[in-house]
């Protein structure tokens, strides 16, 4: 079975790149250059060398020995909330500026939901002295509004998309328009293993850092590169596309993705794509998503502002359809007490996103003898309000 994307940009029925025709040239340039740009020793050296002393890479695999006693069975967690700005996104948005600077670009866009790939993008135009524009949702602006006052500091202008549900869908879809309005002097860096080929493999590519940290690490402290189980939720997918990457085709190796429930599959506030999707295109991809019976994107759900995105990145949407990966959906509650249970056990504040992998550990059984890899995708600092406010004080 082919996990990779083909060359066409579709992994099995689901990618592409539906596009404007306006945006066409700009896509075509990535297309053209991305592997190639990737592949030179000084792209490799720049980015190597910012990932070890700008990110702070390889972050840590970390036996979580009293998480392990609790549910017999050897726990590992992979550290990307100890990432600079607190969570894996930075991977991604430290290889985009570099190749966003080999294209001659001198102004980067951006969309946000939780805010962490805003504060990525901001932190590495910072960094490399670029102008920067991050769409968010009017409604993400004030349940992350943490996140956008460290976008502001860090120099980026964030603009509110005030359209549809004000979250994540729009600033995309607010930022695509700024693209297309702009094609010359603008780098999109998209967050996640969505939109129009090549950005669902660039992005998994940049991401692979985890899974490529994970094996030598495992190496090191079990003796074997190949845990039984790696687990990371999944609103687009980036962390996870990153977590699984090297294991694609270790097929002993089980992968299971994460969706927000929110309220219960079938509450009409959910965010569970692989349930509730229907193949459809969204944002230049072609994909799992939640659709009403005449095609409309149906709103979706989740306490997660970064896993309330209607649609699955179209390697999710494969390894779905493919069986390949196991995917689950968990509720709002069972996320939050996932969470608390983490800071209790390990003293570890989890992102809420984070939490939603960590609640499998109460819905399936592992055996005493499992190596289980959940990917801490991101930390709890921007989460803290919504923690509070669920939990009474």
């Amino acid at each position: 079975m082919q996990y990779q994307v083909n060359e066409n940009g579709f992994y099995g029925e689901f990618g592409g790149a539906f596009i404007p025709e306006m945006l066409y040239p700009n896509v075509e340039e990535l297309r053209q250059q991305y592997l190639s740009a990737i592949a030179t020793p000084e792209f490799q050296l720049a980015y190597q060398q910012l990932l070890k002393d700008y990110v702070g890479r390889p972050t840590p695999l970390y036996y979580a020995e009293r998480l392990s006693a609790k549910y017999n069975t050897k726990i590992y967690l992979k550290r990307e909330d100890l990432c600079h700005t607190g969570a894996h996104k930075i991977n991604n948005t430290i290889g985009q500026i570099l190749l966003a600077k080999r294209l001659g670009k001198t102004r980067i866009i951006a969309e946000t939901g939780a805010g962490q790939h805003g504060v990525a993008t901001a932190t590495v135009c910072a960094l490399m002295g670029l102008r920067c524009i991050v769409y968010m949702g009017e409604i993400d602006i004030e349940r992350q509004a943490p996140n956008v006052a460290r976008m502001k500091m860090l120099g980026a202008e964030v603009r509110p998309a005030t359209s549809g549900s004000k979250t994540l869908k729009d600033a995309t879809n607010e930022a695509i328009r700024d693209w297309i309005n702009n094609p010359t002097d603008t780098f999109y860096i998209i967050g996640s293993v969505v939109g129009p080929h090549p950005y669902p493999d660039m992005v998994a590519r940049f991401q692979s850092i985890i899974s490529e940290e994970i094996k030598i690490q495992l190496e090191e402290k079990e003796g074997r590169k190949n845990p039984d189980y790696v687990i990371a939720c999944v609103g687009g997918g980036s962390n996870a596309a990153g977590a699984f990457y090297h294991f694609l085709d270790e097929e002993n190796v089980k992968l299971i993705a994460v969706e927000a429930a929110g309220k219960g599959i079938d509450s009409g506030e959910s965010a569970a794509t692989s349930v509730l999707g229907k193949i459809g295109i969204i944002h230049g991809s072609k994909t799992l998503l939640m659709q009403s019976e005449d095609g409309q994107i149906t709103e979706p759900y989740s306490i997660s502002a970064g896993l309330d995105y209607p649609g699955v990145g179209p390697l999710h949407a494969h390894l779905h359809a493919t069986e390949r990966a196991q995917f689950m959906a968990i509720t709002d509650d069972q996320a939050m007490n996932a969470g608390l249970d983490l800071c209790k056990t390990e003293g570890i504040i989890p992102a809420i996103e984070s939490s939603h992998a960590l609640a499998v550990l109460d819905q399936r059984a592992f055996k005493e003898n499992d190596i289980v890899v959940i990917n801490l995708s991101g930390r709890g600092d921007k989460d803290l309000n919504t923690y509070i406010k669920y939990f009474g004080d």
